[in-house]
């Protein structure tokens, strides 16, 4: 198996125990009712796995693109660019003639 499908499911497997874990505190702790809800109802168990599954998909999605990026090199070589001298320029006053004109009129 490839080392990227590997990684993959891995970190997938992972984002959806912590899913598991955070929905089974949510109805343990009977956050917003949802306890009640999940427990209590005729079609609880129904709600109890749209909030695992939907949880599941942000967790392993954050899983996975946190150990994508922790896959980032640490070289020592040069970082921001090209390093190209910054000009700075002087702002000077420039003098513009303004014109009158009646109120309500707009100038072309």
């Amino acid at each position: 198996m490839p080392k990227l499908v590997r990684l993959y499911i891995v970190n997938v497997a992972i984002g959806y125990a912590l899913a598991a874990v955070f929905v089974a505190l949510l109805v343990w702790f009977n956050i917003g009712n949802l306890g009640h809800l999940v427990l209590e109802t005729e079609m609880g168990w129904l709600a109890g796995l749209m909030l695992f599954v939907s949880n599941g998909v942000i967790f392993a999605g954050a899983q996975f693109a946190i150990a994508v990026m922790r896959q980032a090199q640490d070289d020592e070589g040069p970082r921001g660019g090209t390093k190209a001298p910054v000009v700075r320029r002087e702002l000077i006053p420039v003098q513009v003639e303004a014109r009158a004109t009646k109120p309500g009129t707009v100038r072309r």
